[in-house]
Order: C-alpha cells, then sequence, then structure tokens
C-alpha cells in the first residue's frame, strides 16, 4: 500500500459522555446525532474546506487545508450547539470536544491518515473541556492574532501515549477574549515560517511536480527542527502562482519570516534561488542560489532541501539572535539565542563562555527550556573534547547530567541525541555513542553535525579509513555549515592518525582556511609537516597554535580518555612522537 507524507491540519472530536447518553436512549441520541451531522456538522465542515477522514462512532477526524480552516469551522459548529442546547437538560445535551494540532501526518493510499499529527489532535481532544477547542501550540500560534475568545494557556500538558509534553491552549467559545496580560509578547511567534511555493521559471508544466516536491520537502524537513513553527503545505499552497505581498502574508499566517524563490531549469542545467524575508518590514535577511548540472531529480531534490534546511536554520536562529539583543527584558527563549549566536563563533574559550553564561541565564529563567539545556551541555562537551581545559572529564560528566534531563523531558530532540553521542564517544563507549549519532540522523537526516561527528567515532574505533566518507557526507549536507571546518579537520586528523602526511597536510591547510582559530588543527597541521621533515613549517605552526592555546600540551591530549581500541592507541602514540617532534609542549 503506498503512503504519502505531509504536514496537515486536523482536527479530532467526539460527544461527551456519549455512552452516558446512549445508554439512556440509544435510539434517540442517535437520530439527534445523525440530524447533527446532516444538518449542521457536515455543512460547516464542507464551507471551510474539510475532508471527513473516518467516523469513529460519535466522533470524527478531519483534514483542513489550514488551520484558520479547522478553527473556524470548529468555533461555528460549537457556538451553533450552545443555541441548540438552550433550553435543554443538562444531562441529555449533545456536547462536542474538540482538538486540533498542525503536524506530520501519512495519507495512506485509501485516504486513511496516520502519525503523530493524528494522534496529538486525539489526544487534546480527550483533554478538552465540554464545548470547548483545545488547541496544540503549534495551531494555536497560526491562528493567535484572529481570535476574539478566551484561551487559557494549560502550558506543557502530558498527554496519553505521547512521548514529549505538548504546550495546550483552551479556547472557550462564547466567551469574549480577556485582556492580555501584560507579560505576553505580542507579535508572531520566534522561529515561525512559511514556505510559499517555489515558482516553476520557464521549465514547463512537466517540471512542477520538481519545484513542488522541493517545496513540500523543504516544509517538511523544517519542521523537524526544535522550536520552529512551519506553516502547512496546504495553507502555503494557496499562494501559488499569486503575487503577493509579503508582509500581509505574515500578518494573515502570523508568522516572522517567509522564503519565497524559484526554480530555473535551462538546458542540463538546475538553477535555485531562494530569499528569506522579514514579514514584519519586509526586509530580505539572506539569500542564495544553487546552480547544479541536471542529475537524477531526486537525489537533486534531497541535496537541495537538505542544503536549504541547515543554512535557514542557521540563518533564522541569527536573526533571532539580533533581535533579542534589542529586547530590553529577554526571556529564556531569547537568551537560548544569544547563546546559540556565540556558540556559532567557533570552538574557542572566550565565544563559548559566552555562550554557557546565555544558557545558564536562560535555565535561570525556565529550568525545563529544552534547548537551552542541550546548549550548556554542547559546551561542556566542546570544552571536553577540543582540548581546551585539563579538566575534561569532569566537563564531560556534567554535560552527561545535563542531556540526560534533556532528553528525560524530550526523548525525541535529535540535538539532544547527538549530543549523547559525543560524550559516550569521548568517554570510551564508541559503540553506544555511534547509536546515539544514528538515532538522531533517524529523527532528523539533515543533522550534518551528527553525520561529521560519526566520521571522528570512527577513527576511536580503529576505522579511520572510513571518516572521510562521513565528513564528505556531512559536507555534502550543509557545505557552508558554521563546522563545515571541523569536518575537514576530521578527515584531516584521520589521515594523520593512518600516516598519510601529505594529504593531511591538505585538509588541515584547507581546515585553516575556513577556521584560522583552533588551536588543535595547526597541531595536528605541524605533526604532519615534522614527520615530512618540514620543520620549520612545523615549529611555525605550534607557535600558531600556542598563540591560540598557550595551555596546550601533549599530557593534556593523552588524558582525554577517548578509546581503548588497540589500532586508535597505535595510531595516537604515532601522532603523539609526530607532535613531540614538532616542538608540542609535553606539559
Amino acid at each position: 500500500m503506498s503512503e504519502t507524507r505531509k504536514l496537515a491540519a486536523i482536527l479530532v472530536s467526539d460527544v461527551v459522555g456519549f455512552s452516558r447518553l446512549a445508554g439512556a436512549d440509544e435510539d434517540r441520541i442517535l437520530a439527534r446525532l445523525r440530524t447533527l451531522r446532516s444538518d449542521l456538522i457536515d455543512p460547516t465542515i464542507a464551507v471551510h474546506r474539510g475532508r471527513i477522514v473516518k467516523r469513529t462512532g460519535d466522533g470524527a477526524i478531519i483534514e483542513f487545508r489550514s488551520v484558520v480552516d479547522a478553527v473556524n469551522c470548529a468555533i461555528e459548529v460549537q457556538r451553533a450547539m450552545v443555541e441548540r442546547n438552550a433550553g435543554v437538560a443538562p444531562d441529555k445535551r449533545i456536547e462536542f470536544r474538540v482538538g486540533i494540532h498542525v503536524g506530520d501526518v501519512v495519507e495512506e493510499s485509501d485516504g486513511d491518515l496516520m502519525g503523530d499529527g493524528v494522534n496529538i489532535a486525539a489526544r487534546l481532544e480527550g483533554v478538552c473541556e465540554p464545548g470547548a477547542i483545545c488547541l496544540s501550540e503549534h495551531a494555536y500560534w497560526q491562528v493567535k492574532g484572529r481570535l476574539d475568545h478566551a484561551v487559557t494557556d494549560l502550558g506543557p500538558t502530558q498527554l496519553k501515549n505521547i512521548a514529549e509534553p505538548v504546550r495546550a491552549y483552551l479556547l472557550q467559545v462564547g466567551v469574549s477574549a480577556q485582556e492580555k496580560p501584560a507579560s505576553e509578547k505580542s507579535g508572531p511567534p520566534r522561529l515561525s515560517i512559511v514556505v510559499l511555493p517555489l515558482a516553476n521559471m520557464g521549465g514547463g508544466p512537466e517540471n512542477d511536480y520538481f519545484v513542488d516536491g522541493v517545496t513540500e520537502s523543504l516544509t517538511t524537513d523544517l519542521s523537524r527542527t526544535s522550536g520552529m513553527l512551519v506553516i502547512g503545505r496546504n495553507t502555503a499552497f494557496t499562494y501559488k502562482g499569486k503575487t503577493v505581498d509579503l508582509k500581509q502574508i505574515g500578518r494573515e499566517l502570523n508568522v516572522r519570516y517567509v522564503l519565497e524563490g524559484s526554480v530555473q531549469r535551462s538546458g542540463n542545467r538546475m538553477r535555485v534561488n531562494v530569499q528569506l524575508v522579514d514579514a514584519e518590514n519586509g526586509n530580505h535577511l539572506w539569500a542564495e542560489r544553487f546552480d547544479k548540472p541536471l542529475a537524477d531529480l531526486f537525489d537533486m531534490q534531497d541535496e537541495i532541501v537538505s542544503r536549504l534546511a541547515n543554512q535557514l536554520g542557521a540563518e533564522l536562529i541569527a536573526a533571532e539572535a539580533r533581535r533579542a539583543e534589542r529586547t530590553p527584558n529577554p526571556d529564556s527563549i531569547d537568551l537560548y539565542f544569544q547563546g546559540m549566536a556565540s556558540w556559532n563563533k567557533g570552538l574557542n574559550p572566550e565565544p563559548l563562555a559566552q555562550a554557557r553564561d546565555f544558557f545558564e541565564r536562560a535555565l535561570a529563567l525556565d529550568p525545563s527550556n529544552i534547548d537551552a539545556l542541550v546548549g550548556r551541555a554542547r559546551v561542556d562537551t566542546a570544552l571536553g573534547t577540543a582540548f581546551l581545559t585539563d579538566d575534561g572529564a569532569t566537563r564531560l560528566a556534567a554535560a552527561e547530567g545535563t542531556v540526560t534531563k534533556a532528553l528525560s523531558l524530550a526523548p525525541n530532540n535529535a540535538a539532544a541525541h547527538e549530543c549523547m553521542g559525543l560524550v559516550l564517544v569521548h568517554t570510551k563507549r564508541t559503540t553506544q555513542g555511534i547509536a546515539e549519532y544514528e538515532r538522531s540522523l533517524a529523527l532528523n537526516p539533515n543533522l550534518a553535525s551528527a553525520r561529521g561527528n560519526m566520521g571522528l567515532a570512527k577513527i576511536y574505533e580503529g576505522r579511520a579509513e572510513e571518516t572521510e566518507r562521513d565528513e564528505n557526507e556531512a559536507l555534502r549536507l550543509s557545505p557552508r555549515d558554521n563546522r563545515a571546518w571541523l569536518w575537514v579537520h576530521f578527515s584531516g586528523g584521520a589521515k594523520l592518525f593512518l600516516g598519510a602526511d601529505e594529504d593531511a597536510v591538505t585538509l588541515f591547510r584547507g581546515a585553516i582556511e575556513l577556521n584560522r582559530n583552533f588551536p588543535l588543527t595547526h597541531f595536528f597541521l605541524a605533526a604532519a609537516l615534522a614527520h615530512l621533515g618540514r620543520l620549520d613549517e612545523a615549529l611555525a605552526e605550534t607557535q600558531a597554535a600556542l598563540a591560540l592555546d598557550p595551555t596546550f600540551t601533549i599530557r593534556r591530549f593523552r588524558a582525554v580518555a577517548q578509546s581503548d581500541n588497540p589500532v586508535f592507541l597505535k595510531q595516537r602514540e604515532r601522532v603523539i612522537e609526530r607532535m613531540r617532534k614538532a616542538g608540542v609542549p609535553e606539559g
């Protein structure tokens, strides 16, 4: 049976206390329910462009083109039920509970829907009050500016059989909206974006499927990013082929950012242009162009989407960090974005210290901020694995405690699994660490850093000859990544451990061109040059490295307990001898 994965707005409803009502007078209650469906419910669903996926006895699962349509439909039905129940004894009223969520679903060939998008909507319906509508956070933010009803923030809510808590909002139909709390931020949510359908420029109708496929895949892949709100495909495609005002789209969909672009096919080449726009002021924040020879279209689509998702995620975080800097009273999420901006400056003590300070301040305001927990663990892991401190073991132990807490709160957080992988790999638990990398990639196939770290783990397993393949895949996924230099460094490290010093020199010089401020690259380059007999160059590289980190010693390099693998240990001793020859301090 074929299936299609997509984003969809899902509404799930049922009758409150249906078993009790049916037990008292089954024939009458069923007749009333059939009348409600034919006179009210089904026509209202049709007006709001919904599709009834299935009936579930007294309830239904319905797919809508947008959250706006789903919520408007639910409000109309619930408002009508208030009128129809007027004068009916409370114990005989038919009242509905409604849950709405926008998320990833799998559509079977028969039209049935499965997946978290449906499951979460169903569980939200289960915690809803009679006559009300319960929205997930993702659904709520898409209609927040349009609601004229009282909304109660239920906070992170543990739903039955759903691993992570879901922030839920209760919309009470018939109760006018209360004044917003002073602490509530106005405007669209952070990291909220709509990917508009890319324009097919001169490619002919036969090229539409490729262009639409890029749009849909990018929408799905961005939705995997922690904390990102992505408008569903069906809503975005209502703008296809139209001349639109991007600021108006931002207001209509309540999003901060719009991604637009085009695909042009000419002869044997394919060109993709995209622009990221601030929907509040219309300013262009970032633009990118891919110009590639035609190959397998599905492979091209995957590569384009992977690169876009990685670059766009970094650009959005940078944009949010700039906003946070201008905020007079930053909250936990503002501080997290500022921490990520510092983290992205590189693996050096000063930016790492700044990043940790922001993450700590974020956690002081909200101890359950998953992203800030992962951020703090990342910093401690970096300090413990990049030979930047003599208390590496302490840092790694702290990171393991932090990331364990993060995973207990969010078991499916891809970045947390990657961070746990780093900790395990660098504490002689390489097999378990690689399993964590594989888990993170299963959750987010575009997580290039996890693929790059996988290659590093192969060195510790005595399989350095396999490293370069993983690093090349990381570079394919995200060639302009702010960590791309590190993957080149790992490839160079593998060559150094294998004794291929000429190749190592070439790769280390390439890594230094991308980032001149990582001491270990210079130390490793010095070791390779020394073994090749180029001692003057080797000593110069050692001095450049010590200028960056005067505290580095061979003792520290040996102290990090990376692996007990005999192949690795033999290779490491060979590297250490070359470092001595290059004048690296013993310590």
